[in-house]
């Protein structure tokens, strides 16, 4: 069995799916639904009805957890791993609510990884982020120093630390995906069920997202935040990488985990940026919907550009993208809220 914290989210269930479907393993969800939903955890628990559990739980509770993990083994399902999605994710809020991110971020990962030691998980799973390594000007390695900029970041950074400390002192291995921007929704889906996975959001942030809702006329205009950064148009600059890609370098850098049990660090993009106004423009394009885009400041704590060099992940794991393209990503995004048009959340 593998633990899948914050599984009820976007890139979690995402991920939980492609791993029920090519390996053996049953999966329990622990969330706290505070950004997830729970139609995700029934949507797996309809695909796979034996081999899906769901438990409704914030991980500060640490003590019902591990109560729950107890239980889990008596019933004779030994936890192998850990794969850990659950955190808050808003740059913008990190910046006006700090502590709530540490508290969230940092200090329940510490909480999490000290359960693992505890009861020999060995293979712990991390959601990181680019938003670790601040502003920069070129491609970003794994060895770019790491200097956030905001909370988030910052709170993620702190996370890896942890882990890669415990796996110096503990029989415990951790692999760490840095995600880039991950966009669109699962090719999987299909869309005459109300079983559908994709990313489902309350007050959506996500740039491709808020174009696609602003595209099917669920929003009435979008914001560009800055057009005074040191890129070619002035846009932020950002590496997308596809929600079925992002959910295949997790399992190939798990199977690469379990094979070496050495710790690792990822990154998870495709090694190519895009500016806000060109995915804004191809969103129109794809739509043929020329929605209101309205010109704003800065937003805090947002770097000019972010984009992956991604050799590692490609050299060390079977990881081989599928989908890396732009048109791709918006196709899919926007048929997914086509859907959720009729099919509401």
């Amino acid at each position: 069995m593998l633990l899948f914290t914050g599984a009820c989210g976007y890139i979690g269930s995402s991920t939980a799916r492609l791993f029920l479907e090519q390996t053996d393993y049953k999966i329990w969800i622990v969330d706290n639904l505070s950004t997830g939903f729970e139609i995700h955890a029934k949507t797996l628990k309809h695909l796979y009805p034996d081999r899906v559990f769901f438990d409704l739980l914030d991980l500060s509770d640490m003590d019902k957890l591990e109560s729950l993990l107890k239980t889990k083994q008596a019933q004779g399902h030994s936890v192998q791993g850990v794969l850990h999605f659950a955190a808050k994710l808003l740059v913008e809020e990190s910046t006006r609510m700090p502590l709530d991110y540490y508290a969230n971020n940092t200090l329940n990962t510490l909480q999490l990884a000290r359960l693992c030691v505890k009861h020999q998980i060995k293979h712990f799973v991390f959601s990181s982020t680019a938003a670790v390594y601040g502003q920069t000007k070129t491609l970003i390695d794994e060895n770019t120093p790491l200097n956030p900029i905001n909370p988030y970041g910052a709170s993620k950074m702190m996370s890896e630390r942890i882990l890669l400390d415990t796996a110096k002192v503990a029989p415990f291995a951790c692999a760490l995906l840095r995600y880039f921007n991950v966009a669109g929704a699962t090719h999987f889906n299909d869309y005459n069920s109300p079983f559908a996975l994709g990313h489902r959001a309350k007050n959506a942030t996500h740039l491709i997202k808020v174009a696609c809702e602003c595209a099917t006329h669920k929003r009435p205009s979008m914001a560009i935040f800055g057009n005074d950064y040191s890129t070619p148009d002035g846009t932020c600059v950002r590496d997308y990488i596809h929600i079925d890609d992002l959910a295949l370098a997790h399992l190939e850098a798990f199977k690469t985990l379990q094979a070496e049990n050495v710790s690792q660090i990822y990154n998870v993009g495709y090694g190519r940026g895009y500016s806000v106004a060109e995915v804004v423009a191809k969103v129109k394009e794809i739509s043929g919907v020329d929605f209101k885009v309205q010109m704003q400041g800065r937003r805090p704590g947002d770097p000019a550009s972010l984009i992956a060099n991604n050799t590692k992940i490609l050299s060390h794991t079977a990881f081989k993208p599928q989908y890396a393209s732009l048109e791709t990503i918006i196709k899919s995004a926007y048929v997914w809220e086509q859907y959720l048009a009729v099919q509401p959340c």
